[in-house]
C-alpha cells in the first residue's frame, strides 16, 4: 500500500496568524483513514495513549481506526485512555531497576535506558496480544510482537516509523553531538532492531515526506509505505484570543536535547542583544549535560527561561516558535504553533516543514546553520514577528 502525502501545497498551508484550516483537517483524517486495514486492530506504544508526541501519534492511529471501522482498536500502551479498549503493558523491570538506580545518584545513559524500556516493553506486549486480524507498533518496540503476531495468524503486521529511517537518524544525531558534545547519542543501540522491523513489516506508515524520502534513500520499496499524516489537537487554535506580551517570546516546545537543536537556538539567541527579545523553553532536559548547558545560559543571560508545563499559553503570546531540530519525523510541537497562527522557524530535517508556506507562516532553516538561525530570528523580530 502507497501514498503520498499532497497537504503541503501551497494552497493548503495557512498565512501567519490563520491557523491550520479546517478544509486541511478534513483532508488530514481522509488520507489517515485511507492508509489502514479493516477489522479487528491492535496498536501498541509506549507512550501512554495521547501524552507528549508519541502517546498523540497513538491516539490518532487510534481515531482513526475507530472512524474507519466504526470501533477502536485494542491498545496496548504505557496508559490507556478514558473510552479506550486497552490493555496497560505496565513498568519494565528493567526501567524499575533503571529508575531506582537513578534514585540512588547512579543513572543509567539515556542510550541504554531507551533500549531497556523498548526492549521489555515490547516482550510484556508482546505476551498481551489478543486475537484480532492487524497489528500496528511502533519502530524499535515491535519485534517480539510481530513474532507473537504471527503465531496468532494475524492478516497483517504493520509498523509506524515516528522517525525517518534509522540509519538517518543515527547520522542527523552525530551531526547534533560533532556540533555540540554534550549528551551522548542514542539511536544506534536500536540499529538492528530497527532494521529487523522494517524488513518484517508488511507496510510502513509514515507520516510526511521528510521520512518517506529516507526509507526510499534507503532501498525501501514504495509499495510498503503508507501515508499517516498528524494533526495537532484540536485545542490549538488561531479563533482563540491571544495573549498580550510585552516582549518577544520566541517559544521553543519539547525536550531539552542536543539534536532537537535547543543548544543551537540558545546560542542564536545569546548572540542577539535586543533587550526586549525572551527565549522560552518549554519542556526539560534528560542529561546532566544537557542541564549544565542551560543553567549556564540562563545564569549569562536572564532572558532565557525554563518554564516546563503546557505550552498553550506560551503559544498564545508568542511572537515566533522555533523548532530547529536535526532531526524530526514530524514535530508536533512546531505544528502546534502553526495552528495557534503563530509563525514558525523549522529546520530542513523536520517533518512539519510540508505544512510551511515559505514566507508566508513560517521559513525552512538549514539545519544545524547557527549564521542562518541568528539571522532569522533577528530578520523576525524587525519586522514584529513576520516571517520571510
Amino acid at each position: 500500500m502507497s501514498a503520498s502525502t499532497d497537504l503541503s501545497a501551497s494552497d493548503h498551508a495557512p498565512a501567519a496568524g490563520a491557523g491550520l484550516s479546517d478544509r486541511w483537517r478534513r483532508a488530514a483524517e481522509a488520507e489517515q483513514e485511507a492508509g489502514l486495514p479493516r477489522g479487528a486492530a491492535v496498536v501498541s506504544c509506549t507512550a501512554p495513549l495521547g501524552t507528549g508526541g508519541l502517546g498523540r501519534h497513538l491516539s490518532e492511529l487510534a481515531d482513526a481506526l475507530r472512524r474507519r471501522n466504526g470501533s477502536g482498536p485494542t491498545c496496548i500502551c504505557g496508559s490507556t485512555g478514558d473510552g479506550e479498549r486497552g490493555r496497560v503493558a505496565g513498568t519494565p523491570t528493567f526501567a524499575r531497576l533503571a529508575q531506582r538506580l537513578s534514585s540512588l545518584g547512579a543513572p543509567l545513559s539515556p542510550a541504554l535506558r531507551t533500549w531497556a524500556t523498548m526492549s521489555e516493553f515490547d516482550a510484556s506486549a508482546a505476551r498481551r496480544l489478543p486475537r484480532a486480524e492487524h497489528l500496528i507498533a511502533f519502530n524499535g518496540q515491535a519485534c517480539s510482537q510481530f513474532d507473537a503476531a504471527r503465531e496468532l495468524r494475524y492478516e497483517s503486521i504493520a509498523l509506524v516509523s515516528a522517525n525517518s529511517h534509522l540509519r538517518r537518524v543515527i547520522r542527523q544525531h552525530a551531526c547534533a553531538r560533532r556540533q555540540y558534545p554534550i549528551e551522548r547519542t542514542w539511536p544506534s543501540h536500536l540499529l538492528r532492531r530497527n532494521l529487523a522491523e522494517y524488513a518484517r513489516a508488511d507496510r510502513i506508515y509514515v507520516a510526511s515526506r521528510y521520512i518517506r524520502d529516507s526509507f526510499l534513500a534507503e532501498g525501501v520499496g514504495e509499495e510498503r509505505l503508507a501515508s499517516f499524516p498528524l494533526t495537532p489537537h484540536p485545542r490549538y487554535d488561531a479563533t482563540a484570543e491571544r495573549i498580550p506580551s510585552e516582549r518577544f517570546d520566541v517559544v521553543y516546545v519539547g525536550s531539552l536535547a542536543v539534536h532537537k537543536g535547543v543548544p543551537l537556538l540558545i546560542d542564536a539567541v545569546r548572540s542577539l542583544a535586543h533587550r526586549d527579545l525572551r527565549l522560552l523553553l518549554v519542556g526539560g532536559w534528560g542529561t546532566r549535560g544537557m542541564r549544565r548547558f542551560v543553567e549556564d545560559a540562563r545564569a549569562r543571560d536572564a532572558r532565557i527561561v525554563v518554564c516546563p508545563g503546557d505550552p498553550l499559553p506560551r503559544l498564545r503570546a508568542a511572537a515566533l516558535c522555533v523548532h530547529p531540530a536535526y532531526e524530526d519525523g514530524f514535530g508536533y510541537a512546531p505544528a502546534e504553533a502553526l495552528a495557534c497562527g503563530v509563525p514558525v522557524l523549522v529546520s530542513e530535517d523536520t517533518g512539519m516543514k510540508d505544512l510551511i508556506d515559505r514566507g508566508r507562516n513560517g521559513l525552512v532553516l538549514p539545519t544545524g546553520d547557527l549564521n542562518a538561525l541568528t539571522e532569522a530570528i533577528d530578520a523576525a523580530y524587525r519586522a514584529g514577528g513576520r516571517v520571510g
